[in-house]
């Protein structure tokens, strides 16, 4: 049974509680709960998105099967890049933050530094889409990571959609972080992160990348704000975990369709994935 390739046919039933999806041999299998949620809400996942669409956020996996320490991915990075121009994620094994900015893919490693990387590398889980700017604001006040998401929120015309998000300009305070590549057996992301390092940039130009996912999406990806950061200069960056702004330009795409491409793995397929526990401790 091959889910999510490209030769599988997706097909809506007459009741709008139903989904199914048709398998190869022609099949039908009635999709419950989750898709349900998502169908409801006017996001796609399945396989109708057309390449280059840039009203269409790409997902690899999902959150939870990162918090549950399923860090490898088959999805290369010169296929990610056919979904998307911006986004975050991460390396197979956990090796670093990824930050996509402009169609590159940047790696900030566990020294703080940051790398480009080659497309070959794989990805078990990553957020992507082609950026086009819906709404600008210029900001030129102080506002701590809090703030900054109050502020966002005020801006925003719903809370019950998708938002990516880059944030460019000059910053008095970023702190971020970094996690090292990880051995087999792998550790939950929530014991990880207990050991991760961190990194301070004081009175520094750079962006931010990434997204704001509605409540009812929690468990598919981070509800609320996730973003990553990397310098001007291409040096330094990771995770964002706090920051001060002092003069920046925000813009923000307003994101109605949502596809995920779920790992084919047997640690994809034998994962408890409703738990969700220790967000919360891995995101902030």
């Amino acid at each position: 049974m091959n889910i999510y390739r490209k030769d599988t046919e997706y097909a809506e039933s007459h009741y709008t509680h139903k989904f199914f999806i048709r398998l190869k041999g022609g099949k039908m299998i009635k999709i419950k709960y989750l898709f349900f949620i998502l169908i409801f809400c006017g996001l796609y996942i399945g396989c109708a998105k057309k390449e280059n669409d840039p009203d269409v956020l790409f997902q690899t996996s999902t959150i939870n099967a990162l918090l549950e320490g399923i860090y490898d991915g088959a999805f290369t990075l010169k296929e990610l890049k056919q979904h998307g121009n911006l986004g975050l994620g991460t390396f197979n094994s956990l090796d670093g933050e990824m930050l996509m900015l402009q169609g590159v893919i940047y790696q900030v490693n566990a020294d703080g530094k940051v790398y480009k990387i080659a497309d070959s590398i794989k990805t078990p889980f990553s957020v992507v889409t082609f950026f086009e700017e819906d709404k600008t604001i210029s900001l030129d006040t102080t506002l701590d990571y809090k703030s900054l998401e109050k502020f966002l929120d005020k801006n925003l015309p719903t809370k019950n959609i998708i938002y990516a998000i880059r944030i460019e300009g000059l910053f008095k305070y970023v702190l971020t972080r970094s996690v090292p590549a990880q051995e087999k057996p792998y550790l939950p992301l929530a014991e990880v992160v207990k050991t991760q390092p961190e990194f301070e940039f004081h009175n520094v130009k750079g962006t931010l990348v990434g997204f704001k996912f509605p409540e009812y999406l929690n468990g598919i990806n981070v509800p609320g704000y996730h973003l990553h950061f990397i310098t001007e200069d291409k040096k330094g960056g990771g995770h964002l975990l706090e920051c001060e702004t002092e003069k920046i330009k925000i813009a923000i795409d307003f994101t109605e369709r949502l596809f995920v491409s779920l790992p084919e793995t047997k640690e994809f397929y034998d994962a408890d994935l409703v738990k969700g526990k220790d967000l919360e401790k891995v995101e902030r």
